[in-house]
């Protein structure tokens, strides 16, 4: 098994790569959780995760007491998150909030609802990368299961590979944790990762149009 990938290893935590298709905490197959301690040789505590088909970034505290304040952020949306998708189907708006309540649906899948009584919120851009291909940055605002996933389903331009909610079949699921922002200890922290590999992700990341996303944080949220 590959080692994982450090973006950094910060003095309270680290912040490390999770490739697709690894399960976050140990189910058949070592977690990656597991393998970053035993990597590392070091207990680390979880503060959010991603789904065994996202890729992208995530932050392990590497102390209770770290693990409780970066919680703390995570709860009070103090913690920007950006994720880039795929999709092949134009989106019924091109950009805007999506918001509303989730509940279970067949096969492990989520819908979303018109109600709002306690919502997932997502805001979102998305453009046109070639015939057939759009590409959408997205940040939640919440941090429901499969709230990206279910936010493009709802527009009608599900996630491509993304099978559980009717994407086109494909590698992988093209949803991935590019970015994560946030203050520690009066110091702005950024961190970004760009897929690897690639895969379609390339179509994005080659075309003139990545420069306006490439710093998501300069975009209106």
């Amino acid at each position: 098994m590959a080692d994982i990938v450090l973006i950094a290893d910060e003095p309270d935590f680290v912040v490390a790569y999770k490739q697709i298709g690894v399960s976050f905490h140990s189910e058949s197959d070592i977690g990656f959780v597991v393998q970053l301690e035993k990597q590392l040789g070091i207990k680390l505590y979880a503060v959010h995760r991603l789904d065994k088909v996202t890729s992208g970034i995530i932050i392990l505290a590497k102390s209770s007491k770290a693990a409780n304040a970066l919680s703390q952020l995570f709860a009070n949306r103090q913690i920007d998150k950006a994720y880039i998708a795929l999709v092949t189907e134009k989106p019924k708006k091109k950009q805007g909030w999506i918001k509303g309540d989730m509940a279970k649906s067949r096969r492990g899948a989520y819908k979303l609802l018109k109600s709002t009584d306690n919502p997932a919120i997502t805001r979102f851009y998305s453009l046109s990368l070639e015939p057939g291909v759009r590409a959408c940055i997205l940040k939640p605002f919440t941090g429901k299961t499969h709230q990206l996933r279910v936010a493009l389903k709802s527009l009608s331009s599900p996630i491509l590979g993304d099978e559980l909610y009717g994407g086109v079949p494909s590698d992988r699921v093209y949803l991935h944790a590019y970015a994560l922002r946030f203050s520690w200890q009066n110091e702005v922290k950024c961190y970004f990762s760009k897929p690897q590999p690639m895969g379609q992700f390339s179509i994005l990341l080659d075309h003139e149009a990545f420069a306006k996303w490439q710093n998501p944080w300069q975009l209106e949220w």
